[in-house]
C-alpha cells in the first residue's frame, strides 16, 4: 500500500517537500488522542524479548531513528508513535542556520538511497533547548541530541561552539552525540583526526558534567564510513582512553561507487545514505567491536533496510541500531517490521537475549 502511494505521490514530489508533508502528517496524528492510540497500537507493538539496556538507559528495543529526520525536536512523539525505540534529534548547531541552498536533497530510487547536502539546517541550540524544556511527552522514549558545528564558526573555534550547544542541551538529552562526520559543513570532518577530536570530546564531556550534576549524560561520537581503517582504530582507541560511552557507525559517505542510478543526480555533492552504505558501515562496525569489545556501546547505522540488516549489525557488535533513509522507502510500517523480524530471529538463534547476540560473529572470528 505505502509503496504504491510512494510511487504515485512522493516519488513525483520534490524530496524535501515530501519530507515536510510527511512530517506534518506524523505530527498531526501524534496530536490527536484517539488516532495516536490506534496508530501506536498498530505500528509500535512491544516485544518483551527485545527490551534493551544501553548507555545506562532502558529502552523498549534496540531500533531507533537516526539524526537528520527531526532536526528541531518537533516530532519526537510522532516518531515514537511509529515504533522507534529511541529518537535522535538534530543535528543541532550552536546558532540557527538555514542550511545550504535548495535543491539539496535527492532520491536515488534504484539504489534505495538519498544524497543530501542539507548543511545542518536547524533553529539553533537555544530554540531546540526551549522546545525540549517545554515538552510534555505522550509516549515514553529515549531522546538523543546530536550536536554539530555552526557553519560560520571557524574550525579553530569549533570547541567553543560545541560547548555552547552542550551547555544548552545536555539537561534535556538522554544521551549526547558529537557529530564530526557530516560532509556538508566545510572542515567538519577534519575534527575526526584524533589530535582535534581529543580536546573537542574532552571539552564537551566537561561541559555536560558541569551542566548536569545529578547524573552522567552519556556521550557518543559519530564517525564517517570514509575513514581509513587505521583512523577507525585511532578513534576507537581514543574513545576508550577518554571513557566515551559510545560510537555511532556510520554517517553518510562521499563515495559513489557501485550505484545503479544513472544520470546527473549521482554527481550531486553531499552525503550518500541508504542501501549502498550497508557493506562499509557493517565493516566499520565489525572493526570497532574487534577493537573495543564491550567496553563502550556501539550504534550501527547506514543501509539498515530490514530486520536481517538490523540483526547483522547486532551480531557485528551493535547494541543499538538506527535507520533513516529506508524509512522514506518503507513507510510507516518500517519499525514494526524490523521489530517483528528481530524477535523472530532471536527466537530461532542460540542466544537467550539480544545482549548475548551482540558481537557474536566477531567473537567467533577472534576465538
Amino acid at each position: 500500500m505505502y509503496k504504491l502511494f510512494f510511487n504515485l505521490v512522493f516519488k513525483r514530489m520534490d524530496p524535501e517537500k515530501a519530507h515536510y508533508l510527511a512530517f506534518r502528517w506524523i505530527r498531526g496524528a501524534a496530536r490527536t488522542p484517539v488516532l495516536r492510540t490506534f496508530v501506536a497500537a498498530a505500528l509500535a507493538p512491544r516485544h518483551k524479548e527485545l527490551r534493551t539496556e544501553a548507555l545506562g538507559l532502558r529502552m523498549h528495543g534496540p531500533f531507533g531513528l537516526a539524526a537528520g529526520f527531526d532536526k528541531n525536536a518537533i516530532a519526537i512523539d510522532g516518531m515514537a508513535m511509529l515504533g522507534f525505540d529511541h529518537i535522535e534529534i538534530g543535528t543541532v548547531t550552536g546558532e540557527p542556520q538555514p542550511g545550504n541552498p535548495k535543491k539539496r536533497l535527492f532520491r536515488l530510487v534504484p539504489d534505495r538511497a538519498l544524497i543530501n547536502r542539507m548543511g545542518f539546517n536547524n533553529e539553533g541550540s537555544l530554540a531546540v533547548a526551549a522546545r525540549l524544556a517545554s515538552r510534555n511527552p505522550v509516549f515514553r522514549t529515549t531522546v538523543g541530541v546530536n550536536i554539530g558545528k555552526t557553519k560560520v564558526v571557524p574550525e579553530a573555534e569549533a570547541v567553543g561552539d560545541y560547548v555552547k550547544s552542550t551547555e544548552r542541551l545536555a539537561a534535556f538529552a538522554d544521551y549526547l552525540v558529537v557529530n564530526v562526520s557530516s560532509p556538508n559543513t566545510p572542515g567538519l570532518r577534519n575534527l575526526q583526526a584524533t589530535e582535534a577530536l581529543r580536546p573537542l570530546l574532552t571539552a564537551v564531556r566537561e561541559a555536560a558534567d558541569r551542566t548536569v550534576r545529578a547524573h552522567r549524560v552519556p556521550l557518543l561520537v559519530k564517525i564517517a564510513p570514509d575513514l581509513a581503517d587505521e583512523d577507525v582504530d585511532a578513534v576507537a582507541d581514543l574513545a576508550v582512553e577518554l571513557g566515551l560511552d559510545g560510537i555511532i557507525a556510520t554517517n553518510t559517505t562521499i563515495s559513489r561507487e557501485g550505484l545503479k542510478t544513472t544520470g546527473a543526480v549521482v554527481n550531486e555533492t553531499g552525503g550518500l545514505s541508504g542501501a549502498p552504505l550497508k557493506e562499509r558501515s557493517l565493516e566499520v562496525l565489525r572493526r570497532l567491536y574487534a577493537r573495543v569489545g564491550d567496553r563502550i556501546t556501539l550504534v550501527g547505522v547506514g543501509g539498515v533496510e530490514n530486520a536481517e540488516d538490523a540483526w547483522q549489525r547486532i551480531l557485528a557488535g551493535a547494541t543499538l541500531v538506527q535507520g533513516y533513509s529506508a524509512f522514506i522507502y518503507e513507510g510507516p510500517f518500517y519499525a514494526r517490521a524490523i521489530h517483528k523480524g528481530l524477535a523472530a530471529r532471536l527466537r530461532t538463534s542460540p542466544y537467550a537475549t539480544l545482549a548475548e547476540a551482540v558481537g557474536a560473529d566477531v567473537k567467533k572470528v577472534s576465538a
